[in-house]
């Protein structure tokens, strides 16, 4: 076990890091293990940075919470606007807010496949892990004495669909919607105004969920986030021409946080919000700055079409 004065001793002679007595309490907030080993490098520990001194640590720690600070709130207004649409298609489809009822009229992807296949048997078994997944949620919601799930439960009734949207991680959500039937992909696709050449099946939302899950989850645990390596999901070719083609630009690459805000702002666009979107991206240029003064390629983080995506992005607010 380290001392807090044996890490700072660690730093300086094996990492050659300055720290000041007046940075001690930094070093104590942000950590040794999530301060400086997460940020010593770029994506990959092959592209290390060459921190001289602690407060350029601390610099960088201090632009990724700003980071996770501007995508929160947006991300959240997003999930909660796109369940309301899935929300609303899936009501009109199976006609009952019964959860079962839903699960077995609206859930049925799985029938688009010849019964016995193991596409069937795959999409079969999704859709059943989502739904013992929710029935857990809800029983968990339900001991912790939700508002919700105790007034269904304690007055002999089901939870609700809409109910249970309030359970829904983004990751189950985009399970759901994976889950339903082509009917519902298409309702909420044309709710969206998502091109119908690069959607012909519904699933352009499904893609998108599970690259923004990724982001999300990363700010909810408090993981790194400006150099992208939190994406488990990879952004397929639809949704880099969707975004190319809709916003006129150029070469995305998920790789780089530029590309994760112009796919916030694609989402906020067919949401008709401009003024977020304005928003959005002139604070994400503020912070920007707070990198200027490290000691690494503002390339390496931000890649070379930042400038130039950050200005299409300027265009959505008009």
């Amino acid at each position: 076990m380290y001392s807090l004065q044996d890490l700072k001793t660690h730093l300086q002679e094996k990492h050659n890091l300055k720290i000041n007595p007046n940075q001690e309490k930094d070093l104590r907030k942000i950590g040794y293990y999530h301060g400086y080993k997460g940020y010593r490098f770029v994506r990959k520990s092959n592209n290390p940075i060459s921190f001289t001194n602690f407060s350029q640590v601390v610099a960088l720690n201090d632009f990724d919470m700003q980071l996770k600070g501007l995508f929160y709130p947006n991300l959240m207004f997003i999930e909660n606007a796109l369940k309301n649409y899935v929300l609303e298609a899936t009501l009109a489809d199976s006609q009952s807010e019964n959860l079962q009822e839903v699960f077995n009229k609206s859930l049925t992807y799985y029938k688009e496949f010849k019964t016995g296949t193991a596409a069937y048997k795959k999409e079969f078994k999704r859709k059943m892990d989502l739904q013992m997944k929710i029935n857990s949620a809800l029983i968990r919601d339900y001991m912790s004495g939700k508002e919700i799930e105790t007034h269904f439960y304690e007055n002999g009734r089901e939870v609700p669909v809409w109910a249970a949207f309030e359970s829904l991680s983004l990751g189950e959500f985009g399970t759901f919607f994976a889950c339903s039937n082509k009917t519902i992909r298409l309702e909420v696709s044309e709710l969206l105004k998502l091109p119908t050449n690069l959607n012909a099946d519904g699933f352009l939302l499904k893609d998108i969920i599970f690259v923004l899950k990724d982001l999300r989850n990363a700010i909810a645990h408090n993981g790194i986030i400006f150099d992208t390596r939190f994406a488990t999901s990879e952004a397929g070719k639809n949704i880099k021409t969707l975004l190319e083609n809709e916003l006129k630009i150029k070469q995305i690459d998920f790789n780089f946080i530029i590309s994760y805000v112009a796919l916030v702002c694609y989402i906020l666009k067919q949401l008709d919000e401009s003024k977020r979107i304005k928003s959005f991206v002139n604070e994400y240029q503020k912070i920007q700055k707070m990198t200027e003064r490290l000691p690494v390629s503002q390339n390496l983080i931000f890649g070379t079409q930042d400038k130039s995506i950050a200005e299409k992005l300027h265009s959505l607010c008009k």
